[in-house]
């Protein structure tokens, strides 16, 4: 069984976070079931950007990171507090431990922010927000990254950023592959109803 740690921060964005319940649920049940997410939070009750409250499954100090084999990280907004928990030592320590055993980190959106403040994407490709006037893609680039700005995903060996909300299927659907196999994921897609 491949275990994915899904790191929630106070303030993610919902969305972002159900791509990866809903690929890896559909896995579970109708892929090759040889998957099982787990979400993890620094807070036993953790706001979401857009006004409601979500209950991870589990606390970071529960868990043993060892027993994970990838990590899947929301983005989620200034306004709603995000980079407190995703910018803290706890949040990135995490993200480094996984990096450096050479695990697959899936990021979407801002989250790759905190995947370049941890250290691991430095003098790598990656991206993160990108839009007219808006200043996470300089951010990121302040933290050594070779932000690819006209791409949708970045895969730089074991670490996936992607560029917006858009893109958060997608990278579900990737990380999936990464941890099963093509065929499987084109399975799990069909029964989703992608063509």
């Amino acid at each position: 069984m491949k275990k994915v740690l899904l790191l929630l921060a106070n303030g993610f964005e919902s969305y972002e976070a159900s791509v990866f319940t809903d690929v890896f649920g559909w896995n579970l049940y109708e892929g090759d079931q040889n998957t099982e997410l787990v979400s993890v939070g620094l807070h036993p009750v953790l706001s979401c950007t857009w006004g409601y409250s979500c209950i991870p499954m589990r606390q970071i100090e529960e868990v043993d990171l060892n027993d994970f084999d990838a990590l899947a990280i929301p983005g989620g907004f200034e306004q709603a507090n995000f980079y407190e928990d995703a910018f803290s030592e706890d949040f990135l320590s995490i993200i480094q431990h996984f990096d450096k055993a050479n695990k697959p980190i899936a990021a979407i959106c801002v989250a790759g922010l905190a995947v370049a403040k941890s250290g691991v994407l430095t003098d790598r490709f990656g991206t993160t927000y990108r839009f007219k006037n808006n200043p996470r893609q300089d951010q990121m680039k302040e933290y050594g990254v070779l932000v690819q700005s006209n791409e949708r995903i970045v895969e730089d060996r074991n670490i996936i950023t992607s560029s917006s909300p858009e893109t958060a299927l997608d990278v579900a659907f990737r990380l999936l592959e990464l941890l099963t196999n093509e065929e499987n994921t084109a399975e799990v897609k069909r029964r989703m109803g992608f063509a």
